[in-house]
């Protein structure tokens, strides 16, 4: 049986930059992250893709901010469901397309993916998780009391809404995924980190008004997949310690009490790096074997020792 991995693409393989956000931009970057996951299939790799949809969430919730007085807007559940979908199809056309001009013959499925969360969680108590446009502060009060929004001042650039971030618990398509990657399958799932849902005492389902974290997400896949790789692709090529600082320096290979202490010692921003690390962590923590975290145009030299942040094991 080949070894499976998870990978786990950031907002670069789906956005460059600020002036490539339309849908063919977003197509473009795909295809290019398309072109390096196939190359570990080409390897002998199983691979189910995960993915971020922060900003394409943001775009729907503004496209139903804007239209409000003409049309329903849309749950957040929802759009994460929409997300899932449209991000889906980009990862399943161009993996089709290159597994054509390869020869290689298998198939990529999306599986729109529930992730359980705790409804004690004390996170659905204390949002915290920034998304959507920003605003005037005049603006945020009138969404505040009209819409009872939680919303707060966003480093400087404005007023955001802030939702829930719950940590994920069960994977609820988990046994669906398993089966596609036994039939072999290329799967895309968690996107986004999954829809949140909870389940009411009488065991049924039901989507809230949260996030979850994707890498947090795309571990516990790993870890309830038995994963034997983790890997966290991203805009950087390597984790480092002291980042954009004078004395930067980066990660070859760390163990996972390395990873505990630098992540205790603060050297993984929150917004960024933090998260990935924090994952990796989990995973490893619970049995996983190796993970990594490098760009998308390096996971070729990565995965052969060449560069990228390896974390393993003590």
């Amino acid at each position: 049986m080949s070894k499976l991995a998870i990978v786990a693409i950031g907002g670069n393989s789906l956005i460059k930059d600020e002036a490539h956000k339309s849908v063919p931009d977003q197509f473009a970057a795909v295809r290019e992250t398309s072109v390096h996951i196939t190359e570990m299939i080409a390897q002998g790799w199983n691979v189910v893709v995960t993915h971020g949809n922060g900003p394409q969430v943001g775009f729907i919730l503004l496209r139903s901010e804007y239209s409000r007085s003409v049309l329903h807007t849309v749950p957040l559940d929802s759009c994460g469901a929409d997300t899932q979908g449209a991000i889906g199809y980009m990862i399943q056309q161009s993996l089709h397309n290159e597994f054509l001009r390869r020869g290689i013959q298998r198939q990529c499925v999306t599986v729109v993916t529930q992730v359980l969360v705790d409804h004690h969680d004390p996170a659905l108590q204390h949002p915290s998780k920034p998304i959507g446009s920003f605003y005037k502060e005049e603006d945020a009060r009138i969404k505040m009391a009209q819409e009872g929004w939680a919303m707060v001042e966003d480093a400087g650039r404005g007023w955001r809404r802030v939702v829930s971030s719950p940590q994920p618990q069960e994977i609820i398509e988990r046994n669906a995924i398993e089966t596609l990657i036994q039939s072999g399958f290329i799967v895309v799932a968690v996107g986004g980190g999954g829809i949140p849902v909870v389940r009411n005492e009488a065991g049924d389902l039901t989507g809230i008004d949260g996030v979850i974290d994707k890498d947090l997400a795309s571990s516990l896949l790993a870890t309830t997949l038995n994963a034997d790789l983790l890997l966290i692709s991203t805009a950087v090529e390597k984790a480092s310690l002291y980042f954009n600082k004078p004395n930067q320096q980066d990660l070859d290979t760390i163990t996972l009490s390395e990873a505990r202490r630098y992540y205790d010692d603060g050297h993984f921003a929150k917004g960024s790096m933090g998260p990935k690390v924090r994952a990796i962590i989990n995973y490893l923590e619970r049995g996983g074997r190796a993970a990594l975290i490098t760009m998308p145009e390096t996971i070729g030299r990565a995965l052969s020792g060449q560069t990228g942040t390896w974390i393993m094991p003590e």
